[in-house]
């Protein structure tokens, strides 16, 4: 399939080294944009070779979304190398590897590692990328919630509470920059079955979450990316402080 060409956009994905973020990651190189993949893991740098050897140019970076210097570290890279940020996607945090726990049970330390990469990260992103779009003109910032934040979550306060403040975080941060032309939206996910919900929830488990949607199957980490591609393009320009819900139909609002 040819895809259409649009004007080009440098955009940044964070928790792109595998799974949803990397499906953002090649929708964006698919359309011909410059694309630049930040994970905590060291292992973005080989898939940004994969990609790119495959016909998705993008570049990797070793970063900590919670840290400042780190991302300020990050994001002048890929100014040098790419050029002005014109889409950032908060994606990176923290959820497979947090084990079910009851609220009482959470550890403080855990509780704020969770806010600090969940919330805190989007923040520090957010607040690096912008004087760049402000000085373009405007912008795209995309955050990363879940239907978590609808229905609640069991036993995973900790990553409810930080999906639930993104919405706020998106709403107030698109009042404060909308006069330069930066939209701020989010997209909330249903149960995705990327590789790593793959490797730690049962078939069983998988499979009741299919029978509660509208539509009856497996949400991939695919069926998200129309929706940020969406955002980020000029047909979204007088969109923001929004949150889409993509997961098949099961959450309503």
């Amino acid at each position: 399939m040819v895809l259409p060409k649009v004007r080009e956009l440098t955009v940044i994905v964070t928790g792109g080294a595998q799974g949803i973020g990397l499906a953002y990651a090649r929708g964006f190189a698919e359309r011909g944009h410059p694309v630049a993949i930040f994970d905590i893991d060291e292992s973005v740098i080989t898939t940004a070779e994969t990609e790119s050897a495959a016909g998705h140019p993008m570049i990797g970076v070793v970063m900590d979304v919670a840290d400042q210097a780190s991302v300020d570290r990050a994001v002048t890279q890929v100014e040098i190398a790419l050029g002005p940020v014109s889409v950032l996607v908060n994606n990176a945090a923290l959820f497979v590897s947090l084990a079910y726990v009851g609220w009482d049970d959470i550890d403080v330390d855990l509780w704020d590692r969770v806010m600090a990469v969940n919330l805190r990260g989007p923040f520090v992103c957010a607040r690096r990328v912008l004087p760049g779009m402000y000085k373009a003109g405007g912008g795209r910032i995309i955050n990363i919630s879940s239907t978590t934040a609808y229905m609640g979550g069991y036993q995973r306060l900790h990553y409810v509470t930080s999906k639930a403040g993104i919405i706020g975080f998106t709403r107030a941060l698109a009042r404060e920059v909308g006069q330069a032309d930066i939209t701020v939206n989010a997209v909330a996910p249903g149960s995705t079955q990327s590789e790593g919900v793959l490797a730690r929830y049962t078939s069983e488990v998988l499979n009741s979450v299919v029978a509660r949607r509208s539509i009856p199957r497996p949400e991939l980490p695919e069926d998200l990316v129309g929706a940020v591609i969406f955002l980020a393009s000029d047909e979204a320009s007088f969109i923001t402080g929004q949150t889409i819900i993509v997961d098949g139909g099961h959450v309503f609002l």
